[in-house]
Formats: C-alpha cells, structure tokens, sequence
C-alpha cells in the first residue's frame, strides 16, 4: 500500500491563538500543520523542511506576510501561498506584489475554517485536477 505524504503547511500569524487553531483544524482535516509566530522562524523551518503551503497573516512585526511569502518561494518553488488580513492597508501591498509579479490568494480575517478548506481544495483542485484532494 502506498505511503501517502499529508501536505505540510505552515500557519504563521504573530496571534499566537489564530496560528494554533487553524493548525488543529487543518491537523484534523489530513493536514500536517505547524503553527508558527515569527515569520522569520518560519523562514528557518522552511529551510529545513520545506512546506507544500504557507498560510500567512499579512501584517506582522519584523517581517509583513507578502514579503515572508516572496523569500519562501525563493527557498522552496514549489511552495503555494495563501494570505489572510483583516487590516485595510493589505491591498496597497498586495498591489505593490503584483506589480513585482507574486499574485498571492487573499482571505479576509477572520478566517472561518470552512472557508479556509474551501480555499485549500480549489487551490489544490487548480494546481492538480486529476489529484484527490485530502481535505
């Protein structure tokens, strides 16, 4: 019998509370979540173990989640994004990323979790059509 991989994911947001509730809701959907508070952090983890997803708040101290998402997708290609934010100034810099050439999916804070599986699917529906999802 084959030995299915669980996609990795990366939850980074500095509230503490949002990163570990959506890493025990992926963790239950199929997922192997990590729940990480620094984007930096987050950035040494992927150069040890790269993750298939990051799912990242924008605003964040020391390094915003569009800037995190650009230096992790430099460390692992492969690696799809998808951001959240429940601050205003978020579209002046997802504007800035596009016109740098990174398109990254936006949802809006507060994550609901059905939301957030429903964006998992259609992006991994996306990425590989003939591919079951895990979710």
């Amino acid at each position: 019998m084959p030995d299915l991989k669980r996609p990795r994911v990366f939850i980074v947001d500095d509230e503490q509370i949002i990163a570990q509730t959506l890493a025990i809701i992926l963790e239950q959907s199929g997922y192997s979540a990590t729940a990480i508070f620094d984007p930096l952090q987050a950035l040494d983890a992927a150069g040890v173990d790269a993750p298939d997803l990051l799912i990242s708040d924008v605003v964040m101290p020391q390094l915003s989640g569009i800037d995190l998402a650009i230096r992790l997708q430099l460390l692992c290609p492969k690696c799809k994004v998808l951001l959240f934010s429940g601050q205003a100034q978020t579209a002046d810099l997802l504007r800035a990323a596009r016109d740098q050439g990174h398109n990254f999916s936006l949802l809006s804070k507060p994550v609901h979790p059905t939301d957030l599986l429903r964006r998992l699917r259609e992006q991994q529906t996306m990425d590989n059509p003939n591919q079951l999802s895990t979710m």
